[in-house]
């Protein structure tokens, strides 16, 4: 069995979070720079190992200052820890694909779960091979150390702990 090797294409994926603040609205952001690959043995992805780095420092919420927190020591201390990164593989289950591997920000890692929709592989107008991935789920900030907290006078809690992570991504098959 021959083992094809993919790459991100940047240009046309995009890495997002979305977090809720004070429990009434959702706040999204976006890892501007990032890279990844991916190696199968098969068409279909299944049993493929994957690799994922997104540049700390490259975080976007569209507002500076809420950008810098999160850069700060109170969530992803990027200054120690420049990288978020992710290693592991996709499994086929019927028609529905997970992505499964271990996730780690500040130095913590856990076992993730993601849900994946394989959208195909398609030939570009330039005779490139691409496939497509829509990956969505859950992680919980704190258990990786992300633990700022605060609480309005009110009562309610000021970030979620729950994060959803969205990423569209297309690879490129490399010659």
């Amino acid at each position: 069995m021959s083992t094809t090797k993919w790459t991100i294409d940047p240009t046309h994926s995009e890495v997002s979070f979305k977090v809720k603040h004070l429990v009434i609205s959702t706040v999204t952001g976006y890892f501007k720079k990032f890279e990844g690959a991916a190696e199968s043995t098969s068409e279909d992805f299944d049993g493929a190992t994957v690799s994922f780095s997104a540049d700390i420092d490259s975080i976007d919420t569209n507002q500076k200052d809420r950008d810098n927190h999160l850069k700060s020591a109170d969530f992803f201390d990027a200054e120690n820890h420049p990288k978020l990164k992710f290693e592991g593989k996709i499994a086929k289950n019927g028609g529905d694909y997970k992505l499964i591997g271990n996730l780690t920000m500040r130095e913590t890692t856990k076992e993730v779960e993601l849900d994946v929709d394989f959208g195909g592989v398609a030939g570009d107008p330039y005779g490139q091979t691409k496939a497509g991935f829509e990956i969505e789920g859950k992680v919980n900030r704190k258990e990786f150390g992300l633990a700022w907290s605060a609480v309005t006078e009110a009562g309610s809690v000021v970030v979620s702990d729950q994060v959803r992570l969205i990423l569209s991504i297309q690879l490129v098959k490399q010659a």
